[in-house]
Formats: structure tokens, sequence, C-alpha cells
């Protein structure tokens, strides 16, 4: 399973959690199951969501591959260019 880290306000939608263990071939899969266990997350995840996978920042890659070690950081957009 790989390990998640949610940084920053996206722990205001999860109750405080903020490291969890989850098993996902991608991001899609990742956001889906993370939208399953918290709901209210679910909207913030596909909108205003950057996601590193293993230290390489992806930002509107829903199929990037997250293996089963990978350290996976889901960090809330920052707006401006």
């Amino acid at each position: 399973m790989a390990s998640v880290t949610l940084v920053g306000n996206l722990k205001l939608y999860t109750g405080g959690v903020t490291d969890l263990e989850v098993e996902a071939e991608n991001i899609r899969q990742l956001f889906a199951k993370l939208g399953e266990q918290f709901p209210e997350l679910k909207e913030h995840l596909n909108e205003s969501c950057a996601v590193a996978i293993d230290g390489e920042i992806f930002q509107e890659t829903i199929i990037a591959k997250i293996k089963p070690n990978s350290s996976v950081q889901l960090l809330p957009a920052i707006p401006g260019g």
C-alpha cells in the first residue's frame, strides 16, 4: 500500500487525519478511495489538489501510476500563476 499524506487544509475534510495507507494503482483510484472514506474531501481532490508521487509533482494527471511502496503527498492547489 502507498503511504499517503494530506498537506495543508485538506485535513479539514478528513476530521484531522493526515496520514493514511491506501492501495491504488493510479491517482484516479486513490481519489476514488479517499472520496469514499472521506466524502467531504471528494470535491477538493479533483479540482484543487496537486499530487506528488515519490517527490515528483503531478498536476491534472489522473492516471499517473502509484507503486505499492510509493510515498504520495496531496497538496492543496496554490492560486495564481
